[in-house]
């Protein structure tokens, strides 16, 4: 089975609706690992039925080493995002991590990414797991 971390910190609304739409279309064939920058998006990411979740720096920088996807903001990757949430130490680990990273294109930091389109969330989830995911799932 293979082992999914969703990372997202502030109110884990990212976060939880991933996991939402990986459920819908995967149910328990997959193992769901909240890990939150904090304790209220982790909680909020549990509920959306994640296995099983942790919190802060330490949990996300041992965890991200284990995992065979990784999920996630971009800002996730980059050193201080997220109000400060994502210390340099978490965005190292993941960034360094063995494990697949898909990146969702929503930043609150001063980034723009060049030749992309902004979508809605919801829309940006579909793609994530119709086109990526499922490719990653097949092989």
């Amino acid at each position: 089975m293979k082992q999914i971390c969703i990372i997202d910190g502030q109110g884990g609304g990212i976060g939880s609706a991933t996991i939402k739409k990986l459920r819908e279309c995967f149910e328990e064939s997959i193992d769901i690992i909240a890990l939150g920058t904090n304790a209220i998006a982790t909680t909020q990411m549990l509920k959306a039925k994640a296995n099983r979740g942790a919190s802060g720096e330490n949990a996300i920088v041992q965890t991200v080493q284990k995992v065979d996807v990784i999920i996630g903001p971009i800002g996730i990757i980059m050193a201080n995002s997220m109000m400060g949430e994502v210390t340099p130490a978490i965005a190292a680990a993941v960034a360094s991590s063995p494990a697949k990273k898909i990146l969702i294109p929503l930043s609150q930091e001063n980034i723009e990414i060049a030749g992309l389109t902004p979508q809605p969330l919801p829309h940006l989830i579909e793609e994530l797991v119709q086109k990526h995911f499922k490719e990653l799932l097949i092989k």
